[in-house]
């Protein structure tokens, strides 16, 4: 009878030491899994303020070049959408000889209208092409009437930016004539990419900078004065 005694005993003894041990090993496991956890939970709210930050960055990026676009470079000047022909213009060191020229044509006043109008600006280097002393004579008192003629021929009713020229050059099989304020036409092509301007007189002047977008209309600058 002590046999079967014992054997029993020690059986419940084995089995409380196994209860006890499996209660102690428990936390640990908990803890385990939770130690686990928390870096994966810091790892995708590390991953979710990335995405975050990155959302805007990409959103300050965007922002900044849709002002880039919207105020682009010209002379070393920012050309604002809200102001017009003139305001923006006399801001640009490369058009200081042309805003001189419209002010001894007293255009001005026309050019800060309402418009629209499509300006196509020759940049000083333009100016400083044409033989020497044109320019210097055209801004003479007595020449004014042929300073405007090639002012106005500079300038064309309405409002056309690089995507409108274009649809008229292909519309117009590959040019297109445009009507100028001055009441002689040019001649828009395509040339490389580019927009091309032909003269009454042959010259050819490249667009060089597009879509400066003005309050009145917009301006193209060129690298050549056109002559009427």
């Amino acid at each position: 009878m002590k046999a079967p005694l014992l054997t029993h005993t020690l059986l419940a003894t084995a089995l409380v030491a196994a209860l006890a041990l499996t209660a102690c090993n428990k936390p640990a496991a908990d803890a385990t899994a939770d130690n686990a956890a928390a870096p994966a939970e810091a790892s995708t709210g590390a991953m979710a303020d990335g995405a975050a930050d990155a959302s805007m960055k990409d959103d300050g990026g965007m922002a900044a070049d849709a002002a880039a676009v919207t105020n682009p470079m010209v002379g070393g000047a920012p050309m604002y959408a809200d102001k017009d022909i003139i305001d923006n213009a006399v801001n640009s060191k490369d058009h200081t000889t042309l805003v001189a020229a419209v002010k001894a044509a007293g255009l001005v006043d026309t050019l800060k209208g309402a418009g629209p109008f499509t300006v196509f600006a020759p940049t000083n280097a333009a100016f400083d092409a044409l033989p020497k002393g044109t320019v210097d004579t055209l801004l003479k008192p007595e020449k004014k009437a042929d300073l405007t003629k090639v002012l106005t021929y500079h300038v064309v009713p309405g409002k056309l930016d690089a995507a409108a020229l274009k649809a008229r050059i292909q519309a117009g099989g590959g040019k297109a004539e445009l009507r100028t304020v001055q009441g002689e036409t040019l001649t828009a092509s395509e040339h490389n990419g580019g927009i091309a301007l032909t003269d009454s007189k042959g010259n050819v002047a490249m667009v060089t900078t597009a879509d400066v977008m003005q309050s009145n209309g917009v301006i193209h600058v060129i690298d050549k004065v056109l002559m009427p």
